[in-house]
């Protein structure tokens, strides 16, 4: 893609936050590295000991405070921003955060910010540069504007859930009795990145055997598997930002008729979410046909977690596919349908597939198959 394509795509994405700021009476919106800053500018920091913010206002191109060593990067931008670079001295930077405020004229305004990113750090210099500005929670602004991903973002996130199939099939080899969760969590991420993952991750990989594979969010450890273990792996991989989430459950040898039982369930389950999703589906809907299925078996209570969540530049994010939320499925909107069955200290199975609303309907990004297989293969 040219450098005149990528400036009208981010002028399109900006466009829409000044809609967006204006509808919520917000005069400028102050963000951290991060997602939703990297969508609007293509910049891409990491949060450390020097501070970075953007200021977008309505009527002035973006504000970038930033250190001096980051220069390259702005340098580089298809579009105009006002850059406030600083050296390493912190007693100057300050002084750069309050020019900064000034030109962008925030003090006495109403700033939206990010309340799950934007650190203390950043916000004590912002308050101290712009004393009288109102700064508000701005959730309900930015919902919206990464939620529906265009063309380029699905074929992104495509792309991102067949790097991840293809590295658990190189992975699978490797498993059987003997084999720690940590050797396992290693393998699969060298394969992530053989098969073009970006470097980092949305996560590290998820790899639970026998009673550890009961306990969703599990930390790969030293517990090497055994005969008639369940063992869950979720894991993702990352291609141009766009991020594929996973998982699958496997069998070591021959497991207990209950564990069958209940991948037959929640196979049913991941099943039944997504064929409820479509346009003007309301989320909490994909939840409740999910659910339903493990319920009626006689596993509710041992369903824990909701149903999805959105997926796209970050691992998490909205829409949510959980009971209470009557937000809309409109098409572009891509998350995960990920049901599970967790028997604690003998355990779990969870079945996670990642979805994108369509024209008509919903269409399945990932195809690796859903039985629980026996490993070794």
């Amino acid at each position: 893609m040219n450098q005149t394509d990528l400036s009208e795509i981010f002028a399109q994405r900006r466009n829409r936050l000044m809609e967006a700021l204006a509808r919520h009476r917000l005069d400028a919106l102050a963000l951290n590295p991060g997602a939703t800053l990297t969508y609007l500018t293509g910049l891409n920091f990491h949060l450390m000991e020097r501070p970075v913010v953007a200021l977008f206002t309505l009527d002035k191109p973006p504000v970038i405070v930033h250190p001096e060593l980051e220069k390259a990067k702005i340098e580089e931008l298809p579009f105009l921003v006002n850059a406030f670079p600083y050296g390493e001295d912190p007693a100057e930077w300050p002084a750069v955060f309050r020019r900064a405020a000034q030109y962008a004229g925030i003090d006495a305004r109403r700033v939206g910010v990010e309340p799950a990113r934007l650190r203390l750090l950043e916000f004590r210099y912002l308050k101290d540069a712009a004393p009288e500005a109102d700064f508000i929670f701005a959730e309900e602004a930015l919902t919206l504007l990464r939620v529906c991903k265009d063309e380029i973002e699905i074929a992104n996130m495509r792309q991102a859930v067949q790097i991840a199939q293809q590295a658990l099939r190189a992975t699978l080899p490797m498993i059987r009795p003997g084999v720690s969760e940590r050797e396992i969590a290693a393998e699969l991420s060298l394969q992530l990145l053989r098969a073009g993952s970006d470097a980092e991750f949305p996560f590290q990989p998820i790899v639970s055997g026998g009673p550890n594979s009961a306990n969703p969010h599990a930390i790969p450890g030293e517990r090497r598997l055994q005969n008639g273990d369940l063992l869950v792996i979720d894991w993702g991989a990352v291609y141009h930002g766009y991020v594929s989430d996973l998982t699958r459950t496997f069998a070591i040898n021959q497991v207990e008729a209950e564990f069958r039982r209940i991948a037959e369930v929640v196979e049913q389950a991941n099943a039944a979410g997504r064929a409820a999703a479509r346009p003007g589906v309301a989320c909490q809907e994909v939840d409740r046909a999910a659910r339903e299925v493990i319920t009626s078996a006689g596993y509710g209570e041992y369903f824990i977690h909701r149903t999805g969540h959105g997926i796209g530049m970050e691992g998490h994010e909205a829409p949510y596919m959980r009971e209470g939320n009557t937000q809309l499925l409109e098409p572009g909107m891509t998350f995960t349908v990920e049901p599970g069955i967790y028997l604690p200290d003998r355990g779990g199975v969870r079945i996670e597939d990642n979805v994108v609303i369509t024209a008509t309907g919903a269409e399945t990004l990932s195809d690796l198959p859903r039985e629980l297989q026996t490993l070794p293969l």
